[in-house]
């Protein structure tokens, strides 16, 4: 008989989690409530809480909005929105995760103490993502963002460099930008890095790794602009072969090929437990498996 598990340590974060909860108190209490940017990066959790009256607005939008509730979601945004949202008398609804909040703060206080004194401050992340946006914020537009090694051009290593990361970035990823900057700074020039990545992200990966290894077959369940999914189905794959990203239940079609006994079903940061269910009743339907 075909075994079906679901992970039980996957599934949203803290500060996804916390995010959701404020967002459907709010709904309960006025019925309609704007989010700027999608609340998290899954798309059948944001079709789920649109139903419930949350619109999802841009910030050309946001720009134009007057005298409304504004959900910031749990990746935060830079100082700028929040002058925006004053001057346009919006009531912001604040759900920045705790754990990007003191990484903002970190970084505004570094750049406030050494943006006299030649120092470049550098975020290992991803360019363009909302997390990364508002760390940038923090300069006044002026860190450096690095994705990969092959980045690093940007930087000016006879001018000192303070490294931090994007909190749902690689672990391995980090140390492997912060060797190759040591490597390259000039004799002299101060060189610091700050590993501020999110250990919720890091202590997901030992997890994930013995799951999918103890499973014949495993699917992921992530959104797919979720960069922490992105990450832990990389290490979901090397742990086994069979593993398989998806975003919804209805992409899988057909049974499972034969000899699979011990069926996975884990997921991100940013997955909901029901949305795993769904995927394990999908797989129990189209094997011909008791419900239960």
């Amino acid at each position: 008989m075909i075994q079906v598990e679901i992970d039980k340590g996957s599934g949203f974060c803290f500060g996804v989690v916390n995010t959701i909860r404020i967002a459907e108190r709010e709904l309960g209490n006025t019925g309609t409530l704007y989010s700027l940017g999608d609340i998290v990066h899954n798309s059948l959790e944001v079709e789920r809480l649109k139903k419930a009256g949350l619109q999802t607005i841009n910030h050309d939008e946001f720009s134009t909005l007057k005298d409304k509730r504004v959900l910031l979601r749990a990746h935060g945004e830079p100082p700028s929105t929040y002058r925006t949202a004053a001057e346009n008398r919006v009531t912001i609804i604040d759900t920045t995760c705790p754990v990007v909040l003191r990484l903002q703060q970190k970084i505004h206080k570094c750049y406030r103490e050494t943006r006299d004194k030649n120092m470049q401050l550098v975020i290992y992340g991803k360019e363009g993502h909302a997390e990364v946006n508002g760390l940038v914020g923090q300069t006044d537009g002026t860190a450096i963002v690095i994705e990969k090694t092959e980045d690093l051009g940007r930087l000016d290593f006879t001018r000192g460099i303070m490294l931090f990361s994007q909190t749902t970035k690689s672990l391995d990823g980090f140390r492997e930008i912060e060797e190759a900057i040591r490597q390259r700074t000039a004799p002299g020039v101060t060189f610091q890095s700050f590993d501020t990545i999110c250990r919720q992200v890091v202590n997901r990966l030992p997890g994930i790794k013995a799951f999918a290894s103890s499973h014949d077959w495993v699917y992921f369940v992530a959104g797919k602009k979720s960069s922490n999914g992105k990450i832990l189905f990389e290490e979901c794959r090397k742990a086994n072969p069979n593993a398989v990203f998806i975003s919804a239940a209805d992409e899988i079609v057909t049974p499972l090929p034969p000899g699979v006994q011990r069926v996975g079903v884990c997921g991100a940061t940013s997955t909901p437990k029901w949305q795993m269910e769904e995927v394990a009743i999908r797989i129990k339907t189209l094997n011909n498996l008791p419900p239960a």
